[in-house]
């Protein structure tokens, strides 16, 4: 049974969470506050922990498990560092949500995952994930210090960092399942890939409505 864990936290974390917060909504105003904000966002948020978790167990699939997360975390704090410094990108949620049903059905299609192709969808889709921690700082009302960005920076990157070899851990030594085609990666994909779905159509169903209303 030890094989089908992720039955447990996908209940747990399967709510809406865009509004997350660590601190409850307090601004961040020193390194501690930016770094426990940053460690926070990813596991309160379960669109980004539930990609983060994927992008480890497709790493392990490419036989990249410690070097492709980094290409991740490279455009999401990127990402970030665009968003709470200079302007947003457009749609990100809907672009989160995407990457969720993007590489969950990657996973689950049980094919193999080309390097090129899923180094370039880590980092892509990272951007847009980094833009939307980015947006936290962006809509502090209260300006924030050199010292609170770069604790949110450290933060971010580490725990998700910390998510993805974990992810890959469990696929590889629990799971026993580093092959093209194991079962349970392809379980967690259609999970992803699920989430993913239901959050894209939450965002067009108002401007869907909308359309055939007008």
């Amino acid at each position: 049974m030890r094989k089908y864990w992720l039955a447990g936290p996908a209940a747990t974390f399967a709510a809406p969470a865009f509004a997350h917060h660590p601190l409850g909504g307090m601004p961040m105003e020193t390194f501690t506050h930016g770094i426990l904000s940053g460690i926070g966002h990813p596991l309160l948020g379960f669109d980004h922990l539930f990609f983060v978790f994927l992008v480890g167990i497709a790493s392990v699939l490419m036989a990249r498990r410690v070097l492709a997360p980094l290409f991740y975390l490279a455009a999401m704090l990127g990402g970030c560092l665009i968003s709470s410094l200079w302007t947003t990108l457009p749609a990100s949620e809907l672009m989160v949500a995407l990457s969720l049903l993007v590489l969950g059905t990657l996973v689950l299609s049980g094919r193999h995952i080309g390097q090129t192709a899923g180094l370039c969808a880590f980092a892509g889709f990272g951007l847009f994930h980094g833009a939307a921690f980015g947006a936290t700082l962006a809509a502090q009302e209260a300006g924030f210090g050199l010292p609170v960005l770069a604790g949110y920076l450290i933060g971010l990157g580490v725990i998700q960092y910390m998510i993805a070899l974990g992810a890959g851990w469990m696929c590889a030594s629990v799971w026993k399942a580093s092959e093209i085609g194991a079962i349970q990666p392809r379980l967690a994909g259609a999970m992803v890939a699920g989430a993913g779905l239901y959050l894209i159509l939450e965002h067009i169903e108002g401007p869907l409505l909308r359309a055939i209303a007008s």
